[in-house]
């Protein structure tokens, strides 16, 4: 069946954000109304090409259940913020490494400002996100998929990414703590992410303010292994503490007046 302009455009857009969004972000990234958006899913799920969730859509075959569309609709508009204070810390040219993560989605939109960058990753939406674009080089490493993450993970993607000089890591996460350090709920993430880490000449974590204090199983990138971390709000003690021990330098990405 074919699709009007409309409908391959909403399309787009939902590949580029990682394959859902909220239906504000699909309005501002049309620049249409929240009801034209609205009309185009309902159209677009007739045809399988999407489902509806309560707010907004992901593709269809992406992903058995909301979960990732939940996480990448919550506070959105502080990973934006977040994504831009990172857009300015990465360089014309670089070598980066992006993670799955729900913030990083936001992350490799911005990155479409940057030119020549070449571009590692094992999630699928970043790297739809970011090919062919400004003379970018995307590599997508192969591994076993885990659906509900659209990334690939394992030896195989290990073994692959370190044939890469990476100038940058930029990783997301699931819970930070001030005695512990950087943590996730899945154990292969976190053993490749601190695995890049030691590899890498810098790197980022990005997060949202509600990751402080939360907790997770597995911890990630040795925190002395950390460069940067880029929040939406200033870090409470005890965590300014532990970063400023860590010696990790913290860019806070907030609204302009």
């Amino acid at each position: 069946m074919s699709h009007s302009h409309r409908e391959l455009e909403l399309l787009d857009v939902l590949k580029r954000l990682g394959g859902s969004a909220r239906n504000s972000d699909l309005a501002k990234a049309l620049d249409v109304s929240e009801e034209t958006v609205r009309r185009t899913v309902k159209t677009l799920s007739q045809t399988s090409d999407v489902e509806r969730v309560r707010g907004g859509a992901y593709l269809a075959g992406t992903q058995n259940d909301p979960s990732f569309f939940r996480r990448i609709s919550q506070r959105t508009d502080e990973k934006r913020l977040i994504a831009s204070v990172v857009c300015d810390v990465v360089e014309d040219g670089m070598t980066l490494y992006l993670d799955v993560g729900s913030t990083t989605a936001y992350v490799a939109e911005d990155l479409r400002l940057r030119k020549n960058l070449t571009v590692v990753t094992n999630s699928i939406g970043v790297a739809q996100t970011l090919v062919s674009v400004n003379g970018n080089r995307v590599h997508l490493l192969g591994g076993e998929m885990q659906e509900d993450d659209r990334g690939t993970f394992g030896h195989d993607t290990y073994t692959q990414v370190q044939r890469f000089a990476l100038d940058m890591a930029i990783f997301s996460l699931d819970a930070v703590s001030a005695s512990k350090g950087f943590l996730y709920q899945s154990s292969v993430e976190s053993q490749l992410s601190a695995a890049i880490a030691e590899s890498a000449d810098q790197v980022l974590i990005a997060f949202d303010h509600g990751k402080l204090g939360e907790t997770a199983p597995y911890v990630g990138p040795a925190a002395d292994s950390v460069d940067y971390v880029v929040t939406d709000r200033a870090p409470e003690e005890p965590f300014a503490s532990a970063f400023a021990e860590w010696g990790i330098q913290t860019l806070i990405a907030s609204r302009k007046n």
